[in-house]
């Protein structure tokens, strides 16, 4: 069996006093040419899927550099590590090139936003990512579409209540 190896993060901000997270609207199957995004101003409400930001590990490079770097690439934002949240593991089999059975492990961080517009992803990336929104946290683990990941967020939620500090300490902006 195939093993990959990923990282990514669970971007918080907080927005009129509510906590909210970055998510992504992938691509369902990753078109090669002509990429069409079907509507202007799609809404969470409006995605097939919803997912966390997340991406291969490169070569040499450390899984929270990865969570950082996917981040910025899927979502247009940057943001500051804050912990490790956890693992998951899980099997999946490619709908691509060979179809190999993959036994995948995902690294997710939480992150704080630090800056940068949600959704100002670069042209290159749209082949993966259709688009980035805020969804209040409370709303991500009914909203994600995968398993895992709507256990990732209930972990956010879990840290954000033994850690009320952060939100002393995040911008509570009002965009």
């Amino acid at each position: 069996m195939v093993r990959e190896t990923s990282a990514g993060g669970v971007v918080l901000r907080k927005m009129r006093g509510r906590w909210y997270v970055a998510v992504i609207e992938p691509h369902m199957d990753r078109p090669r040419r002509n990429i069409k995004i079907r509507k202007v101003n799609r809404t969470p409400a409006d995605a097939e899927l919803m997912a966390l930001p997340k991406g291969s590990i490169d070569p040499g490079e450390k899984p929270e550099v990865t969570a950082l770097r996917e981040v910025r690439e899927e979502t247009g934002v940057r943001a500051d590590m804050i912990a490790k949240l956890a693992d998951i593991k899980y099997v999946y089999v490619r709908n691509w090139g060979d179809r190999a059975k993959v036994f995948k492990i995902v690294s997710f961080y939480l992150l704080m936003y630090r800056s940068g517009r949600l959704g100002n992803i670069a042209p290159a990336m749209r082949v993966e990512v259709q688009n980035a929104f805020w969804l209040p946290l409370e709303q991500a683990p009914s909203k994600l579409s995968y398993k895992g990941e709507r256990d990732i967020a209930e972990r956010a939620i879990e840290y954000l209540k033994i850690h009320p500090e952060l939100g002393d300490h995040a911008p509570n902006t009002a965009h």
